[in-house]
């Protein structure tokens, strides 16, 4: 037995260590460009925030909505597609898709709202500067 597997070791094909590092290609790092997203870990961590909060209100979306939501928007299939996906008629998948985003927009507008409204705060100069388009606008016009 330890007869055969002496055969088998000697038949091995082997490398010549003194030729191998002269014949070996060199390895190649392939960079991948990096993202606006990922330069920034601010917007990044804002960015995944964001899409949890998204992510949430899909899912809490009622069940026939979610589905014509998901199949139309995130998929991206035509209202013929999600139709016959379905077994629906292409207006109620119009319909269903329209009352998702009014729900979603409504749940977005709850979580988000407050944090976008003290963001964009309009007092001082930057209020003065909006009254004084608005009222100019309306007195040209």
């Amino acid at each position: 037995m330890n007869e055969a597997l002496g055969r088998l070791r000697r038949r091995r094909p082997t490398v010549d260590w003194e030729t191998y590092g002269a014949n070996r290609r060199q390895a190649e790092i392939i960079h991948f460009p990096a993202s606006a997203a990922g330069s920034d870990p601010e917007q990044s961590m804002a960015q995944s925030e964001i899409r949890a909060v998204l992510e949430q209100a899909i899912d809490e979306l009622p069940d026939a909505f979610r589905a014509v939501f998901v199949a139309r928007i995130v998929e991206g299939m035509s209202v013929e597609e999600t139709a016959d996906l379905f077994g629906l008629q292409a207006e109620t998948v119009k319909t269903r898709l329209h009352r998702a985003r009014l729900l979603l927009r409504e749940e977005l507008d709850k979580q988000l709202g407050p944090a976008l409204t003290s963001s964009f705060p309009f007092d001082g100069r930057r209020c003065d500067r909006m009254t004084e388009a608005v009222v100019g606008r309306i007195c040209t016009g």
